[in-house]
């Protein structure tokens, strides 16, 4: 897979480049194709240890630290999945859950939560549609297969 480096070119004249605008185009394509996680916690630590182990599957991570960011990180990047913390500041995950579902752009997307929340918390989930939950401390290898099943359209 090339990398976004592999694209870059510097303009050295002001006449109409051609190479430039093809180089351009498969840049789009190349950045449009590449798959987006949102990553929606308060703690720093987590998200980072989340994006390193997701690393290898060759996605893009937003993160978003509370649930009012998360909604608007949703809405203008449009991932094709987000991992969702239930204990949030402003407002907690599942009520952002529940207004992606209600949202015809976002109603899709899959979600999976990660809590240190369980019991009636899971019930919930399922009641909201979320497609997985996760218990922190984080299961790494079985949350790394589980979001390339999903990315991937495997339920």
């Amino acid at each position: 897979m090339k990398s976004v480096s592999d694209f870059l070119v510097s303009i050295s004249s002001l006449r109409f480049n051609r190479t430039v605008i093809v180089i351009g185009a498969r840049l789009a394509d190349f950045i449009s194709v590449l798959r987006r996680i949102l990553i929606v916690d308060d703690e720093s630590d987590l998200v980072e240890l989340v994006k390193f182990r997701l690393a290898g599957l060759g996605c893009e991570f937003i993160v978003a630290g509370d649930g009012v960011q998360a909604l608007s990180q949703a809405r203008q990047f449009k991932p094709n999945l987000i991992l969702l913390d239930i204990l949030l500041p402003d407002l907690d995950g599942l009520s952002v859950c529940e207004i992606l579902r209600r949202q015809p752009a976002t109603k899709k997307i899959p979600i999976i939560f990660m809590s240190a929340l369980s019991g009636n918390v899971t019930r919930r989930t399922v009641a909201m549609q979320a497609d997985d939950f996760f218990t922190k401390p984080l299961d790494l290898p079985r949350l790394e297969q589980r979001v390339g099943e999903l990315l991937n359209g495997d339920s």
